[in-house]
C-alpha cells in the first residue's frame, strides 16, 4: 500500500516496534514511526537496527514528532494507514483524525484480562502461572492477567497460594514513572474508599516509582475500578458459584483483548472459550502468544490485528482481478 505510521508504546519498546513494522517491511510497505517520549533510544537504535540488517535508506524512518505532526502525517495523502498501541485516550484521537481523512487504522490498546479458574489438580502451578499472568512486566502489559476469577471451590485455597507468589515479585522493578505508580495508588485507593478489600505485599505503600504488589477482593460492579485497567501490579480477585457467572462476571468489561481459561476439562475450555467476549483465548497457559498467532481485541481493547496471518494482511490491497474471456 505503501507508506504507514507506526505509534508505539514504552511497555515494550523493541518488541512492539517490531512486530509491526517487520510484517510490513517484507511486505514492502515502509515505516514512518513515532516512538513513546520515553523511548528516545530505542526508538533511534531500532532505525539503525533496520539500516544494519540491509533494509534501504528510508523503508524506516524514526521520527521525534510532536501530536501535532502526528496529526499532520496521518492527514497527508502520502500516508497510507495507521497502526497504534497505546492506551484507549491515544486510540480514540487517532481513529478520528484517521476517520476524518478515510485512512485505515489499526488499534490495539488496554485491556482488563479475565484470568478464570474453574479447575485444578495442581493449585500452586495454577497460582505461579496467575502471578505470572499479572507481574510480567510489573504488570505493565496490555493483554495480562487483571481480574482473577475463582470457582468458589477454589477460591480460599486459591488466594493465598496467589498472593504468597504475587507478593515475591514486589519490588523487582519500578513502575516506568513516578506518576505512573501515584495513578495506581490513586485507583486503589478509590476502590478501598468505594468497600473494596486491599492487601499488599508491602504495608508501607509506593515509593518513587515503586508501588507494591497487591490484591483488591470485594469489588462490586459499582465500584469505579470494576471496570477499570490496572496498569501495575495489583490484581483484583473474584469468586463465583457457577461456570456461568463466571463467563458472565468476564464479559462484564469494556475491554477484550485476551483472556486465560485454566480448567481440567477440555470440554468445558471449549465451552468457555466459545463464549468470552474477547479477541484472544489461552487455555492453561500463560505467555504462548507468538509471532504465528493473530494478536488484538474487540470493544474498547481496539480492532484489527497484529502479528500472524490476520496481521500480515491489515495493510494489504486483496485486488481482484477477473478476466473473462
Amino acid at each position: 500500500m505503501g507508506s504507514l505510521l507506526g505509534i508505539m508504546p514504552w511497555n515494550l519498546p523493541f518488541y512492539q516496534v517490531a512486530r509491526f513494522a517487520g510484517p510490513n517491511l517484507v511486505l514492502g510497505n515502509t515505516i514512518i514511526l513515532k516512538h513513546a517520549p520515553q523511548c528516545p533510544e530505542s526508538s533511534a537504535a531500532l532505525a539503525e537496527l533496520f539500516v544494519d540488517a540491509g533494509f534501504p535508506v528510508g523503508a524506516y524512518v524514526n521520527l521525534y514528532a510532536t501530536n501535532e505532526q502526528v496529526a499532520q502525517i496521518i492527514a497527508d495523502p502520502r500516508n497510507q494507514g495507521v497502526s497504534v498501541t497505546g492506551s484507549e485516550r491515544a486510540g480514540s484521537a487517532v481513529a478520528e483524525i484517521a476517520g476524518r481523512n478515510l485512512k485505515k487504522v489499526v488499534l490495539e490498546l488496554g485491556g482488563s484480562d479475565p484470568f478464570i479458574l474453574l479447575s485444578t489438580d495442581d493449585m500452586d502451578a495454577a497460582a505461579g502461572a496467575a502471578a505470572g499472568a499479572r507481574a510480567t512486566n510489573t504488570g505493565q502489559i496490555c493483554n495480562a492477567g487483571k481480574r482473577f476469577i475463582v470457582a468458589e471451590g477454589l477460591y480460599d485455597e486459591f488466594v493465598p497460594a496467589f498472593s504468597d507468589k504475587l507478593y515475591a515479585t514486589s519490588r523487582s522493578t519500578p513502575l516506568v514513572s513516578v506518576q505512573a505508580a501515584e495513578i495506581l495508588a490513586d485507583q486503589v485507593a478509590q476502590a478501598v474508599a468505594a468497600g473494596a478489600t486491599y492487601t499488599a505485599a508491602d504495608a508501607g505503600g509506593v515509593d518513587g516509582a515503586f508501588h507494591p504488589a497487591g490484591i483488591l477482593t470485594d469489588v462490586a460492579p459499582d465500584n469505579p475500578v470494576y471496570s477499570q485497567e490496572l496498569f501495575g501490579p495489583v490484581a483484583m480477585v473474584f469468586k463465583v458459584g457457577s461456570e456461568e457467572e463466571a463467563v458472565r462476571l468476564a464479559n462484564d468489561s469494556p475491554f477484550g483483548l485476551g483472556s486465560y481459561v485454566f480448567t481440567t476439562d477440555p470440554v468445558q475450555a471449549q465451552r468457555v472459550a466459545d463464549q468470552l467476549e474477547v479477541g484472544m483465548v489461552f487455555v492453561n497457559g500463560v505467555g504462548v502468544d507468538a509471532p504465528e498467532l493473530p494478536f488484538g481485541g474487540i470493544k474498547r481493547s481496539g480492532f484489527g490485528r497484529e502479528l500472524g496471518r490476520y496481521g500480515v494482511e491489515e495493510f494489504v490491497n486483496k485486488k481482484l482481478v477477473r478476466v473473462v474471456s
